[in-house]
C-alpha cells in the first residue's frame, strides 16, 4: 500500500544489512573458537545472549500489546519499530535448540547424583525435571509465536484493508496476552536462570526479570525509532514530543527496575535466611563485588541522572546514547544473574573478547530480521486509525 505511505522509505541503507551480516556472521566464527577453547563458558555465554534475545523480542511484542490494551496514541507512529524487533520471536525456537542439548552442562540439578540425599533439590524434583522443564519451554514458545503471528498478522492487514474492525480484535488479543506474557517470562527466568542455582529461593526474582526486558525493550525501540526518524524514514510530522514519551517510559521503568533490585535485596538482607543471602554473597565476594557495585551505576545511577531533566528525555543525541548504554546495562545484569553459577574450575572472574561472540551475533541477527520486515511492511501502521490521532500528538 504505497498511496498512504509516500512519506516512508521502505528500503534501508544496504550498509544496514550488511552489517547485520558482518556481526551475525563474526560472533558465530568467534563462538565456535570460544567452544573449542572452553565448551562450558561458551555455553553459559550462548545462555546469556539467548536471554538477551528473549528478553528484548518478547518485551517489544508486550509494549505492542500494552499500546492496544491502554489505547495509546502517541505510540501507533512507531509500533511497527516494536513489531519489526518481535518478528525475531519465530526463531526463538531453533536459538533454543543448543540450549536443551546442553542442559546437563548448565543445571546442576540434572545430575542424578547431586539429587540423591540432596533435600532441597529432591523437594523441587517435580517442578525441575528435564521432561517437565522441556514442556515449559514449548508452552512459553507456543504462546508467544500465536500471540505474535495474531497481533502482528492484524496490524499488517490492517494496512491493506483499512478495516478498523481489526484494531478492537487486537485489543482483545493483547488483553489476553498480557496477562499470559508476565506469567510465561516469569517462569521462563526461574527456569533458565534462577534454577542454574538450584538452591536458591526469590519470590521477586521474576518481576526484576521482567523489568529488565521492559527497560531493555523500551531502549531497543527507542534507538530505531531515533535512527529511522533521523535518516527520513518515519512520518515528518512526528516532533520531539514523540521523543519525550519514549525518554519517560524509560525514565519510570529504570527507575522501577531499580525499585525491584533493592527490594528483592532487601528483604533478603533483612530476613539474612542462609538459603537465600549466598546467592548475593556469591556476587559479593572476589571481583565479582566490583561488577555488583559497577552494575548499581551503569544499570540505574547513570540512565537515572541522563534522562532526570525533561529535556533529556526528547534530546535525540542524549536517547541514542541512554539507549544503548541501557541495552549494554542489561547485557552486563544478565551477565551478573548468569555467570556466577557457572560449574567449572574455569569460571574465574574475566573477560576475553570471546565473551561477546554471541552477543554481537545476536545483535547482527536482529539488525537482519528488522532490514528485511522493512522490505516487505510499512515502516508505518498507515491503516490505523489512531494514526493521526498519534501524528498530533503534543504534550
Amino acid at each position: 500500500m504505497q498511496s498512504n505511505n509516500s512519506y516512508t522509505k521502505k528500503d534501508l541503507p544496504l550498509d544496514l544489512r550488511n552489517l547485520g551480516f558482518t556481526l551475525l556472521v563474526g560472533g558465530i566464527i568467534l563462538g565456535v573458537i570460544a567452544f573449542f577453547l572452553d565448551e562450558t563458558r561458551a555455553i553459559f555465554n550462548y545462555l546469556l545472549s539467548f536471554v538477551f534475545i528473549v528478553s528484548i523480542v518478547v518485551g517489544c511484542l508486550f509494549l505492542v500489546a500494552l499500546e492496544y490494551v491502554a489505547g495509546a496514541d502517541w505510540s501507533t507512529p512507531i509500533r511497527r519499530v516494536s513489531e519489526f524487533i518481535s518478528s525475531f520471536i519465530p526463531l526463538l525456537v531453533i536459538l533454543v535448540i543448543p540450549l536443551l542439548f546442553s542442559m546437563h552442562d548448565l543445571f546442576h540439578w540434572t545430575h542424578e547424583e547431586a539429587v540423591e540425599g540432596d533435600k532441597i533439590l529432591q523437594g523441587k524434583s517435580p517442578y525441575l525435571n528435564i521432561e517437565f522443564f522441556i514442556i515449559r519451554t514449548v508452552l512459553f514458545f507456543v504462546i508467544w509465536n500465536l500471540f505474535y503471528f495474531i497481533i502482528i498478522r492484524n496490524s499488517r492487514k490492517q494496512d491493506k484493508t483499512g478495516d478498523q474492525s481489526l484494531t478492537k480484535k487486537n485489543i482483545i488479543y493483547s488483553a489476553i496476552f498480557i496477562p499470559l506474557f508476565t506469567i510465561t517470562i516469569t517462569f521462563f527466568s526461574i527456569d533458565w536462570m534462577m534454577s542454574l542455582e538450584p538452591h536458591w529461593f526469590s519470590t521477586i526474582f521474576g518481576v526484576y526479570f521482567f523489568a529488565g526486558s521492559v527497560v531493555g525493550a523500551l531502549a531497543a525501540v527507542t534507538l530505531a525509532t531515533v535512527l529511522l526518524k533521523e535518516k527520513g524514514y518515519l512520518h515528518p510530522k512526528m516532533v520531539d514530543d514523540h521523543y519525550y514519551s519514549l525518554g519517560a517510559l524509560l525514565f519510570a521503568f529504570i527507575n522501577f527496575w531499580g525499585y525491584i533490585a533493592f527490594s528483592q535485596y532487601l528483604l533478603i538482607w533483612y530476613a539474612n535466611l542462609p538459603e537465600e543471602t549466598f546467592w548475593f554473597l556469591a556476587r559479593w565476594e572476589g571481583g565479582w563485588i566490583f561488577m555488583s557495585i559497577f552494575l548499581i551505576i551503569i544499570h540505574f545511577v547513570v540512565p537515572y541522572s541522563l534522562l532526570l531533566s525533561q529535556p533529556a528525555k526528547m534530546d535525540p543525541k542524549r536517547l541514542k546514547f541512554v539507549s544503548i548504554w541501557i541495552l549494554f546495562a542489561h547485557l552486563i545484569d544478565l551477565y551478573w544473574l548468569i555467570m556466577p553459577q557457572m560449574h567449572s574450575e574455569k569460571s574465574g572472574y574475566f573477560y576475553t573478547i570471546l565473551e561477546f561472540a554471541f552477543p554481537i551475533a545476536a545483535i547482527g541477527g536482529l539488525i537482519l530480521v528488522f532490514f528485511f520486515n522493512s522490505k516487505k511492511q510499512n515502516l508505518v501502521p498507515v491503516g490505523d486509525p489512531k494514526l493521526d490521532r498519534g501524528l498530533n500528538f503534543r504534550l
